[in-house]
């Protein structure tokens, strides 16, 4: 670790004890703690967003879609829905939604990672998600400090608790996530992508990431449900802001989801709905089983990458399944709706 980093970290503690503030200790304590049982780190891969400049706002890059898709062109789709409301519904001036809808034109036709209108940058960004693993252990479950929801209900048709990311700034020099953060993006900034799991143009990708973007940004803590395969622990189900949306979003797949969407007959319904029922009777269980198949809610973590000009975009060897497409219908600078035959 260089004398900057150094520093860097001895200013993060002095901020932790100028603080007082005993919650932050525990965190800290907790995040040590981790880093004792779950040394390692599983790499799943890639997750793209959008970041938002706006000089009304300030300088700095905050995100405005949570960095959780697995290609690109799923966020330049939301981001063109994005500017294409905006222009429908939240201005009457002509020229602010011309402006708004050349956006989306270029949007609609070209895989770019940055669209300007009315002053504000929008940018697709790129981070990475990971978790902290042991042999023994396997990947790291919640943390007893880690945030849940104030009324925790299991009822499937209930809100979720909102995507941290909303509104986060990318500040690469936070002073409030204290020094075992610290240190890890110290560690991280060497990171890139090696062995031969990975093809030679993505190592070279990362490699260079390394250089041009060398700064590390650790967004908010997530959790996710992971399924236990031959290969090692894979991904079951879409990210949550709390370890209590990733236990409801297991029990409503194994109870409702799955079974409808893969027409269970009804002993297999039983068996699944029996299993959700024991998983919900303990609580705060992080693991499920039925049928030989496991399930755990496991801790993650993304990092992305800053640079000179602001966060990382989508490197050339990202892959993207499908390309850019006319979403939504005509908007005239009006306000006229054309629908296309």
């Amino acid at each position: 670790m260089n004398h900057d980093w150094q520093q860097q970290i001895h200013a993060l503690h002095e901020e932790l004890v100028r603080r007082d503030d005993p919650a932050a200790w525990v965190r800290e304590a907790d995040a040590v703690d981790a880093s004792l049982q779950y040394p390692g780190f599983a790499l799943r891969g890639p997750v793209f967003g959008v970041a938002v400049q706006d000089p009304a706002v300030g300088p700095e890059w905050r995100v405005l879609q949570p960095v959780v898709n697995g290609m690109p062109q799923m966020c330049r789709d939301a981001l063109n829905t994005y500017l294409w409301f905006r222009a429908k519904d939240d201005t009457d001036d002509p020229a602010v939604r011309r402006e708004l809808l050349a956006a989306v034109d270029v949007l609609s036709r070209e895989p770019v990672n940055e669209v300007v209108a009315c002053g504000v940058r929008y940018r697709i960004v790129r981070g990475d998600e990971f978790t902290r693993c042991d042999d023994r252990n396997g990947l790291e479950p919640p943390r007893p400090t880690d945030p849940e929801p104030a009324e925790r209900t299991w009822d499937p048709r209930a809100d979720h608790v909102p995507s941290p990311d909303l509104d986060f700034v990318l500040d690469p020099d936070p002073l409030d996530d204290g020094p075992m953060a610290g240190a890890l993006r110290a560690a991280l900034r060497g990171f890139a992508y090696q062995g031969i799991r990975f093809p030679a143009l993505v190592r070279r990708d990362s490699e260079r990431a390394v250089l041009s973007h060398p700064t590390i940004v650790l967004l908010p803590t997530c959790f996710g449900v992971v399924e236990r395969e031959r290969t090692g622990w894979e991904p079951a189900l879409a990210l949550q802001s709390t370890p209590h949306d990733a236990r409801r979003v297991l029990y409503d797949a194994l109870g409702e989801m799955w079974p409808m969407l893969y027409r269970f007959d009804d002993a297999r319904k039983a068996v699944y709905a029996k299993a959700a029922e024991e998983f919900r009777s303990r609580e705060r269980a992080d693991e499920a089983r039925v049928e030989g198949r496991v399930f755990r809610i496991c801790r993650t973590e993304r990092l992305l990458r800053m640079g000179p000009d602001g966060p990382e975009t989508p490197r050339p060897s990202d892959r993207d399944d499908y390309g850019p497409m006319k979403i939504h219908p005509t908007l005239l600078d009006d306000g006229t709706l054309v629908y296309d035959e």
